[in-house]
């Protein structure tokens, strides 16, 4: 079996400096849709987004944490730890939860230390929980958890896991807003740090069974706590304590999210789907909580 849950399991932590500047936050900012002006008809930058492209205004969305230092030790180094041998036309990305600690700096050098945290069997595939702790100087910065699915590597008797599934949100949202995914997306985000030829090559894509490069499941994720951030929290970042979700479908680049938010003063439940594929689901069972 490629995969040895035990031997993964019981697999020394891997730790390594990462460092950031200003230039890779404003990069990944710009690849998640920054910078562009989608409620309004004036083509002129809306001044809210310099908060995310322009050096002296410059905040950092927490999802930034997903890509900080090329996600290092990220999600491909992890698919190499003792234990696990896969095929990378194989994976999916399951979910991705995030845990803050303190607001992200715009520059920094920290210490992430990768293991994997869980692995179970869900009998057509094993899903891998790989988490990432990092701190700096001061202290615990973020935690990040990915859950990796790995078609067709279940079916040894393994732990099941927890479902993850959530019940809908009650009623109508409290806000509906649409953001639009420029055909080169997933070109631009793949510069922050994750390679995977499924968001670019259109052979490989085909080989993973899809019918052209997908965009990458973290630019959605982004994408969305962006929408929440600016429509509901006033645009101040430092508000998310915490996010995660299912990804529930694909998104093309070329496409238009909808992102449907449900809001209280804890938390936002949102639901997110592709508007052209009527409406077919892309994030499901997702909770920002904030202050």
């Amino acid at each position: 079996m490629p995969i040895d849950a035990a031997k993964a399991l019981a697999a020394e932590p891997r730790s390594g400096e990462i460092s950031w500047n200003s230039k890779d936050v404003q990069l990944y900012h710009l690849g998640i849709g920054a910078g562009a002006n989608p409620d309004k008809a004036s083509p002129a930058t809306d001044p809210d987004e310099l908060r995310y492209t322009l050096e002296s205004r410059l905040h950092v969305l927490p999802s930034f944490a997903t890509v900080a230092g090329a996600g290092a030790p990220g999600v491909i180094s992890g698919l190499s730890l003792p234990g696990i041998e896969v095929d990378l036309a194989r994976v999916l990305h399951g979910g991705q939860s995030l845990t803050v600690h303190r607001p992200l700096p715009v520059e920094g050098t920290a210490t992430a230390t990768g293991r994997i945290a869980a692995i179970y069997d869900k009998g057509k595939a094993a899903v891998l929980v790989m988490r990432t702790e990092v701190t700096d100087a001061e202290g615990p910065l973020w935690t990040n958890d990915a859950q990796i699915f790995v078609r067709g590597e279940g079916g040894w008797g393994g732990d099941r896991g927890p479902s993850g599934r959530l019940e809908p949100p009650a009623g109508e949202p409290d806000r509906v807003v649409e953001r639009a995914v420029r055909p080169d997306q997933a070109l631009l985000y793949r510069l922050s740090g994750d390679w995977n030829p499924l968001h670019a090559d259109p052979e490989f894509a085909k080989v993973a069974g899809f019918e052209r490069p997908i965009l990458h499941g973290l630019c959605t994720y982004g994408i969305t706590l962006k929408a929440v951030v600016d429509t509901l929290l006033g645009g101040d970042v430092t508000r998310v304590r915490s996010y995660g979700t299912r990804f529930a479908g694909v998104v093309y680049p070329g496409e238009t999210l909808r992102i449907r938010m449900w809001h209280t003063t804890a938390e936002t439940r949102v639901a997110v789907s592709a508007v052209e594929r009527d409406d077919a689901p892309v994030l499901a069972d997702t909770v920002v909580a904030h202050s």
